[in-house]
This record gives C-alpha cells, sequence and structure tokens, in this order.
C-alpha cells in the first residue's frame, strides 16, 4: 500500500526492471490518494529486479517520474529429492 503523497504529486504506476523475477499486479489508485499494488515472485529461478513507484502531478504534461525505487532479491524455493 502506498499512502497518499504529501506534495501535489498522485501515484500513477508501479513498474520491475524485470517482470521475470517479480512481476506487478492488482495495482489500483483509490480516490484518497492512496494507491496499491501486488508482487508476485515465481520462487523458481534467483535473479534481482528494482520496482519504481511512479509519481506525477496531475496538471502537468509528460511521463511520471520515479518516487522511490525498491531492490529485490529473489531465491529460489528449496527443492526436494
Amino acid at each position: 500500500m502506498l499512502h497518499p503523497r504529501a506534495d501535489d504529486k498522485r501515484w500513477t504506476g508501479v513498474q520491475s526492471s524485470a517482470p521475470v523475477f517479480v512481476l506487478v499486479s492488482g495495482w489500483r489508485a483509490a480516490s484518497d490518494g492512496t494507491a496499491y499494488a501486488a508482487l508476485r515472485c515465481a520462487g523458481t529461478r534467483a535473479g534481482n529486479a528494482k520496482i519504481t513507484g511512479l509519481a506525477k502531478a496531475p496538471d502537468v504534461a509528460g511521463a511520471a517520474d520515479g518516487a522511490f525505487t525498491l531492490d529485490i532479491s529473489v531465491v529460489p524455493y528449496p527443492r526436494e529429492g
């Protein structure tokens, strides 16, 4: 969950640098400025991904800027037998 921002920007999306390792799903923005996203990992392959939260002022043209970056390392599940 992304809390409402204190500045004039609003959450516009979340991106993954490596969707094969970490996939962003279930993105939605609420009318109160709160946003929600689910991150899913397959867990079968090891790797790294950067998750970027994007924010933009509603009255400004152009692409949204990265507001934060989350580094995630994916470790595969241990295999049996």
